[in-house]
């Protein structure tokens, strides 16, 4: 096979050094742009023009996949080459349009010959989008299971067990791709989900749930689908009758991935949920979270207490494991020892001591909070509060010298108070322990390559505003809002990545008094406002202002409760 710099024009040969030349012959097809813009010291998009004008082929202005084009060459070709075949064209379809990110060699073009015999006209186009195309049109793991439902015609009388064993090797590749795949995605969790007559997969991304294009003859391989995430969780793959839970080690790009896996059964088959955990990322940094400074400037003090506790607030999935995390990076020091309980542990903090409960042979976060306490902590991170037990000791850890941090899954900081009172905690010590109550939610953040300014929908904004309970004081003079729009680096959703809204409490005297008389969430709320708590309604709004987020998504994600 022709090595990549082969086809790399004398031209831009010359302006690489050896080791920029090595690196280009050692990279897949898809990297090889970025190498050449970094060893041009030029942009990707100047470097392809560089490469067009060297190699003479045309930059695509338009990239899409006709339909008829998509039949004419097999799906492991286009994905294992990284090509995107874009069109037949010519009165008599004589022609072949096709986008690569590399100049195609002579392996490639004689594969593709075996397939069609039409002349090849190639375009230059970024490798994020051919590869967005490539999802699109021939589904998550493309080609994995192509040429399994038959026998190659060159072989002779293949064995069956050879073909079994291809088979096998196929749904390895094509578990493999579709993890891979939510990884690059971002997603926080992927769902096998058998329906009638098809295998549906859904990843998590931003919160929501995206359906995953996947091949044509999926259903085939369901159930070998399915055996082969079990096995992998170390379950029983004959027991489909139960519902089982088990962990995956998945190794990409050199580190590790924690995935729990749960299993349950269905009116088709067992329904496999993947959740992805300790995935290589940057942990979050108070800034990062999402909160404006006189919020920061607030919880920065109260992490500075020597004891008490301190309690996140949220349902699943907003963010609360991030939240305590970022804390616990702003505090940490060669100083303090801090021991941390957790169901996973989902962030590793340096020299943090991490514990993972394990319910099944009694270590609870109950049973392992009270041995941290003989551990002489500084600091202790409870992951959640599941019972009066734990709470009960969490609250008297903050009240003997320990500062704690811990969540509850409530709708709004004040509801945090009256749900600890409704577990049987003594509102007294809750009034006396209690420093800081942080109510979040997560929003998707605005792509910032594609999103724009437009005019304010005058009855839509007014229905809104009127929802999330804003004073017109807040709103007024408000006549454009920022939109979503989509483009290829947010995959068309208008949206990429997420932001924090919070609602942060911090008991006064007067609500200690509403807390010890068992006062109603309702007046708790009331207090709260007078004293100034902003509230996550408020919170979304500074973010829509910001440009950061929509009203929709606002609404979307805040429980709004008559206060």
């Amino acid at each position: 096979m022709l090595a990549p710099t082969a086809v790399l024009p004398a031209s831009l040969r010359l302006r690489l050094n050896e080791e920029q030349l090595r690196a280009l012959a050692e990279a897949p097809r898809a990297r090889r742009p970025a190498l050449l813009a970094e060893g041009l010291h030029l942009s990707e998009p100047a470097a392809r023009l560089e490469l067009s004008r060297a190699s003479g082929l045309p930059v695509a202005t338009d990239l899409r996949i006709e339909p008829g084009a998509i039949p004419l060459l097999p799906a492991r070709l286009i994905r294992d080459f990284h090509l995107a075949p874009l069109a037949v064209v010519g009165a008599d379809e004589h022609q072949l349009n096709l986008a690569t990110p590399w100049p195609p060699d002579e392996v490639m073009t004689d594969w593709i010959a075996t397939f069609t015999p039409r002349q090849l006209h190639w375009y230059l186009a970024p490798a994020e989008r051919i590869g967005q195309l490539i999802l699109d049109h021939y589904g998550v793991g493309a080609g994995s299971l192509d040429g399994e439902d038959e026998p190659d015609p060159a072989m002779v009388a293949p064995a069956a067990g050879d073909i079994e064993a291809d088979e096998d090797a196929a749904v390895v590749r094509f578990v493999s791709d579709v993890i891979s795949q939510a990884i690059e995605d971002g997603a926080t969790d992927i769902h096998f989900e058998p329906q009638e007559g098809q295998l549906r997969i859904r990843y998590r991304v931003d919160g929501l749930l995206i359906p995953v294009p996947v091949p044509e003859n999926l259903l085939r391989y369901q159930d070998a689908i399915i055996s082969r995430l079990k096995i992998m969780a170390r379950l029983n793959i004959s027991e489909k009758r139960l519902p089982q839970d088990g962990r995956i080690n998945f190794k990409v790009s050199g580190s590790s991935l924690d995935i729990r896996v749960s299993t349950i059964p269905t009116i088709y088959a067992e329904s496999v949920s993947l959740r992805l955990l300790n995935q290589k990322r940057e942990a979050y940094t108070m800034e990062r979270l999402g909160l404006g400074e006189p919020e920061r400037v607030q919880i920065t003090k109260i992490l500075e207490y020597p004891h008490g506790i301190i309690l996140v607030t949220g349902p699943t999935g907003s963010g609360k494991s991030t939240s305590l995390n970022a804390f616990l990076r702003q505090i940490n020091s060669t100083d303090l020892r801090i021991v941390t309980v957790e169901d996973p542990i989902e962030y590793e903090v340096p020299g943090a001591n991490q514990l993972q409960v394990r319910p099944e042979i009694g270590l609870t976060f109950a049973s392992a909070l009270r041995h941290i306490l003989r551990q002489d902590p500084d600091v202790i991170m409870v992951g959640e509060i599941r019972d009066r037990e734990t709470a009960d000791i969490a609250i008297r850890a903050s009240l003997t010298g320990h500062l704690v941090f811990t969540t509850l899954h409530t709708n709004d900081a004040p509801g945090a108070i009256t749900r600890l009172v409704d577990m049987g905690i003594e509102p007294f010590l809750i009034a006396s322990a209690l420093e800081l109550v942080i109510a979040q939610r997560l929003v998707r953040r605005l792509c910032p390559h594609c999103s724009k300014p437009e005019p304010v929908n005058r009855v839509k904004f007014g229905d809104a505003i009127a929802i999330l309970g804003l004073e017109p004081t807040e709103t007024a003079g408000v006549t454009t809002l920022i939109a979503p729009v989509g483009c290829d680096r947010c995959r068309g959703t208008g949206f990429r990545g997420r932001v924090g809204l919070f609602e942060i409490l911090r008991p006064n005297d007067e609500l200690h008094d509403l807390i010890v008389k068992r006062e109603p969430t309702r007046s708790l709320v009331q207090c709260a406002r007078a004293h100034g708590m902003r509230t996550l309604a408020q919170s979304g709004w500074g973010q829509v202002r910001a440009g950061h987020t929509t009203l929709d998504e606002v609404l979307r994600v805040i429980n709004i409760s008559d206060r």
